[in-house]
């Protein structure tokens, strides 16, 4: 029996934790100069924006900002896989 859809609050919390554990997985939180993770649900519709002031001196920040971002997507598609079986 399939559960509730999450709700918007879930769906954007989810994105926005799963974004900010890939930017401090590559990162020590003190190295992190300046980060903003923006994550907006509306009619069905995920938007996420991430924002990454690092060191590239090992990695490159815009990369690790869009390998964050697909993150958040990942796990709020998982969080409707979850909520439709």
């Amino acid at each position: 029996m399939p559960t509730e859809e999450p709700s918007d609050e879930t769906v954007v919390e989810t994105a926005a934790e799963a974004a900010e554990g890939v930017i401090f997985s590559r990162y020590k939180q003190s190295a992190v100069r300046d980060f903003d993770v923006t994550v907006s649900f509306e009619e069905g519709v995920l938007e996420v924006d991430v924002y990454l002031n690092a060191p590239d001196d090992e990695r490159d920040p815009e990369q690790v900002a869009d390998d964050a971002a697909l993150a958040a997507r990942q796990a709020v598609d998982d969080l409707f896989e979850d909520a439709s079986e």
